[in-house]
């Protein structure tokens, strides 16, 4: 008899390397059929993330940029292999929508996570929407799981898990072994989109910094790294939000500082050991924050200068922070998603939740 399958949906790149260790795991304790769907608008990206994560895509959709075109792309395909299960991360509606009005259920990980805010291009509306139409919820971390209990989500339908940014991070350094060569010591200007300028992305300098911010905060953090630079030589900055991986975690494995109000890149940075600066009002980084881990600081160029100086200058200081390790996830959070979908189908029992308190992160 052929296993259920269970297609997991990687709309971002992002998305598509935390989805890696759940197939790894589903393979690993042989009860579903882990299906790798490289989706949203650049699919071929979501692709290539799978391959650095050793794995491949199943199936490529085509090419979809809004929610109507991604929606409608789910539902093609679900209506000739439809699966047994959906497993979604995040905010990746269109595949959750697809999948709920073709009644498969889904698997919604990082679900709870929330930033406060509701404006028009923020992801959090798409996270709220998602919460009513889940089938199992699997909360990163403590207050994820809260937020969702707050919004009147069945309890017995939230499930601590953490969140797979750990193996993720450990998978990719157990296949990235080329280390960081430092060269001669030179400036480099403070390339918040280092992507976009054609050159080859590779440290140049002794110490990396990494740095990826929303466009309200880019030009108080561009003034203040453009200051750090000046009066630091041996210190290179490297844009990280649209980075290919496994570059980007190469870089952010070995950066002494990462700056950033991107949840996905700081749950990364957390996952190598490295101290998080937020700036603004560090919404969705809460735990982090609290952990000690990350550290909030004001979108202003003059403080966002001090406390990166404040952690260039201190290896106690840098050490601390990453010692605290990632609030999102203990390393076992991929065999408990595997394992849960599985007992969703029928396969075993659901897992036990994942300690309240976890320390556990992968450092380099």
């Amino acid at each position: 008899m052929s296993l259920p399958e269970v297609h997991l949906a990687g709309g971002t790149c992002a998305e598509a390397l935390r989805l890696v260790p759940v197939a790894i795991a589903m393979r690993e304790q042989g009860l579903v059929t882990p299906v790798l769907l490289a989706g949203g608008p650049e699919p071929t990206a979501v692709a290539k993330t799978y391959i650095a994560g050793g794995l491949a895509a199943d199936v490529t959709l085509p090419a979809s940029a809004d929610l109507a075109t991604a929606l409608r792309r789910y539902d093609q395909l679900w209506a000739v292999r439809t699966p047994a299960a959906v497993v979604v991360r995040g905010d990746n509606l269109g595949a959750a929508l697809a999948a709920y009005w073709r009644r498969v259920p889904v698997m919604h990980m990082d679900a709870g996570r929330r930033s406060g805010s509701l404006v028009a291009d923020d992801a959090d509306g798409d996270r709220r929407l998602l919460a009513q139409i889940a089938t199992v919820h699997l909360a990163p971390a403590p207050l994820a799981a809260m937020n969702l209990l707050d919004e009147r989500v069945v309890a017995g339908d939230v499930l601590l898990t953490g969140g797979t940014a750990v193996e993720a991070a450990r998978l990719l350094a157990e296949r990235t072994r080329e280390p960081l060569v430092p060269r001669a010591n030179r400036v480099q200007a403070a390339r918040l989109l280092a992507e976009r300028t054609g050159r080859p992305i590779e440290p140049q300098a002794n110490r990396v910094v990494v740095a990826g911010v929303s466009a309200e905060f880019e030009e108080p953090v561009r003034a203040a790294l453009l200051a750090i630079t000046a009066n630091q030589p041996d210190l290179d900055v490297f844009g990280g939000l649209t980075m290919p991986y496994p570059e980007r975690s190469r870089l952010v494995a070995a950066a002494e500082v990462v700056l950033t109000d991107d949840a996905d890149l700081a749950e990364e940075a957390l996952a190598a050991g490295r101290p998080v600066l937020v700036p603004g009002d560090g919404g969705g980084l809460t735990e982090a924050i609290h952990g000690g881990s990350a550290r909030q600081v004001d979108a202003e160029a003059g403080a966002i200068v001090a406390a990166m100086a404040e952690l260039l200058e201190s290896r106690v200081r840098r050490d601390s922070m990453g010692v605290a390790g990632t609030p999102y996830g203990d390393g076992h959070a991929a065999a408990r998603i595997a394992q849960a979908t599985a007992a969703l189908l029928g396969h075993g029992q659901f897992p036990d939740p994942m300690p309240a308190r976890s320390q556990a992160g992968v450092h380099h």
